[in-house]
């Protein structure tokens, strides 16, 4: 979220007409929907929203919608089809792009653990799906272990030791963000097991704390970029502003980072 919140903010320093208000839900679903509904009461003129959690959200979205509030939704969905434009790359082809790497360097057989993000949320839901279709051709690929990481790297980092003591044998890690992959692989590395074992993000920061460096360091073998869509979410946000017409959906497309070409997106 911090990374997007500064594309949002940078983005829209071009635009001296736009004035930005940004509210931090800090994971809390409750908060969140409190922020709506004060976004709502000060009557803002448009509303960029990221839901911590699809069904919690869905409701004060389309309240504000109907209130005649544009909503760009990003990253991740509600469910309603009332809202303006939603902005995300496809989770579940970065998913299955996931699985299908993991595969080939498993040469499809071996035991996985995966760390998911907030089991609630929809990029969580459609990256699970994504990978597990890029490994369905694969029946010696097992999925040992999984469990709820909540996108934090501490939470990452416990998973895995519970699963160390678990198993004797985890051939590769699958987290659904960098900092669960890395805090996967510091859990590893404190008992010396890290060696025998790929680790695979999503995300694909650029930053000393991103997933690229993490990439470069040699914890992660790959991550997959999801671009934030901040940038695009104030260009869509000034035409719509405008008055011109947005798409319903835009997608923004991923790509596999790994040792080869990761100094490029550092």
């Amino acid at each position: 979220r911090e990374a997007m919140n500064k594309e949002i903010m940078a983005e829209a320093t071009r635009y001296h007409e736009i004035k930005i208000i940004i509210s931090d839900g800090q994971q809390d679903n409750s908060k969140q929907v409190a922020d709506v509904e004060n976004f709502i009461v000060q009557e803002v003129d448009l509303l960029i929203i990221s839901p911590n959690e699809a069904q919690p959200l869905t409701q004060v979205v389309e309240k504000a919608y109907d209130k005649g509030i544009p909503v760009i939704v990003l990253d991740r969905k509600v469910l309603t089809e009332k809202f303006t434009v939603f902005i995300g790359a496809d989770n579940i082809k970065i998913g299955k792009a996931a699985g299908e790497y993991a595969a080939n360097i498993l040469n499809g057989k071996g035991k996985v653990l995966e760390i998911w993000g907030l089991k609630g949320s929809t990029p969580a839901m459609e990256r699970n799906k994504g990978f597990i279709q890029g490994i369905v051709i694969h029946p010696g690929i097992e999925i040992i272990y999984e469990q709820d990481g909540a996108w934090l790297r501490r939470k990452g980092r416990e998973i895995m030791e519970n699963a160390l003591q678990r198993f004797d044998k985890i051939d590769l890690v699958y987290a659904h963000n960098d900092p669960m992959a890395s805090g996967a692989y510091i859990a590893a590395k404190n008992v010396n097991r890290f060696k025998n074992t790929y680790f695979i993000g999503i995300d694909g920061l650029p930053g000393a704390e991103g997933g690229v460096q993490a990439v470069l360091n040699g914890e992660l073998n790959a991550t997959f970029l999801y671009p934030t869509g901040g940038k695009e979410a104030i260009k869509i946000a000034k035409d719509i502003l405008s008055g011109k017409k947005a798409p319903k959906t835009i997608t923004l497309e991923t790509v596999t980072i790994d040792r080869s070409n990761a100094s490029k997106y550092k």
